[in-house]
């Protein structure tokens, strides 16, 4: 278990002292979500609705693969789906529309594998403020229809016409049930109450009271197939990899993540962990006795400008249980 897990999931004296910032940080969040819904601060409505995409913790692994999940549903349906997106640098920047080939060290890799993989039916765009870069993105690509706010449920400047929380239960979902900074909880579990859907993926690995909380959907990951980073449309089983001389890289946010998907699918690899948010090059992932390397997709986006025949990327697909689809366009049409 990494550190920040190890904090996360612990209730020690630090937490105890950070608990009544905790109180603050909610009661702000509370507050500010309180004033734009009485129109005491202006909020601006776009011309089309918009889907906000988001997470109750910090670690919301399992976001991205529902987004591509929704955006090939809105694309079934007909619609032109836009994404609304953030950069992972401090310094503000103008709106920007994301490719395959974006530089990783502005862009985030959830932005780049969004970009990559759903680039030719969904433009992506990020930058500091949601409204700005929704308006930009509209403003190029006029056929739009519909925009998904990809991790904006705190901005509220912004209107929404549908909310979707996605929660992973894979690990302990809510780590020690706090609010940061004590915690990992962006706001109190109260405001599931109040929004469209819960995801949930995985099985539920601790209790959690779920009475009063949105109706709630369960998501499956499939995890199965690589595909080679430098012709994607090839694709490879796991046992294609079996007696090869293996190397896996991830950074330490998707490290214990991708360790258990190889454990599960009997592959051994010499593994290489990165730091969170590392800018990878070229030398990361080059080893002179491999005959693969392996990466979680989100992560070997960020190595496409320089990737080789070796390089092969994990895909994670999500399967949505239930009448999850009903829900959305149901939503959508009364919005319009």
């Amino acid at each position: 278990m990494k550190l920040s897990e190890l904090y996360w999931h612990r209730i020690t004296p630090l937490h105890i002292l950070l608990w009544p910032l905790s109180l603050l940080f909610n009661s702000f969040i509370s507050l500010r979500r309180l004033g734009y819904w009485l129109d005491l601060f202006p909020s601006v409505s776009l011309p089309v609705p918009v889907i906000v995409v988001d997470s109750m913790t910090i670690n919301d692994e399992s976001r991205t693969p529902f987004i591509l999940w929704l955006i090939r549903l809105l694309h079934s349906q007909g619609m032109r789906p836009g994404i609304v997106s953030h950069t992972d640098t401090d310094s503000p920047i103008s709106p920007m529309a994301v490719t395959a080939s974006s530089d990783p060290a502005i862009v985030n890799g959830k932005s780049l594998l969004l970009a990559q993989q759903c680039g030719a039916i969904c433009p992506v765009w990020v930058g500091h403020d949601p409204v700005i870069v929704a308006q930009a993105l509209l403003a190029a690509h006029p056929d739009c229809n519909v925009l998904i706010n990809e991790g904006g449920l705190q901005y509220h400047r912004l209107q929404r016409d549908l909310e979707i929380i996605v929660i992973n239960y894979s690990e302990a979902s809510f780590g020690n049930g706090l609010i940061l900074p004590a915690g990992p909880l962006r706001e109190s579990l109260k405001r599931l109450h109040n929004v469209d859907a819960v995801i949930i993926n995985e099985e539920r690995k601790r209790y959690a009271d779920t009475r009063g909380w949105a109706p709630v959907f369960n998501m499956k990951l499939v995890s199965d197939t690589f595909y080679n980073l430098l012709n994607p449309d090839s694709h490879a089983a796991p046992a294609t990899f079996m007696n090869k001389r293996l190397h896996a890289v991830a950074g330490i946010n998707h490290y214990p993540w991708f360790l258990n998907q190889l454990r599960r699918i009997n592959l051994n690899a010499k593994l290489h962990a990165f730091s969170e948010h590392h800018r990878f090059i070229r030398q990361d992932i080059q080893f002179p006795d491999a005959e693969a390397v392996l990466m979680p997709e989100e992560e070997a986006a960020k190595c496409v400008n320089f990737a080789d025949s070796t390089l092969w990327a994990l895909s994670v697909r999500a399967s949505i249980y239930g009448n999850l689809q009903d829900v959305i366009l149901k939503s959508l049409k009364k919005s319009k």
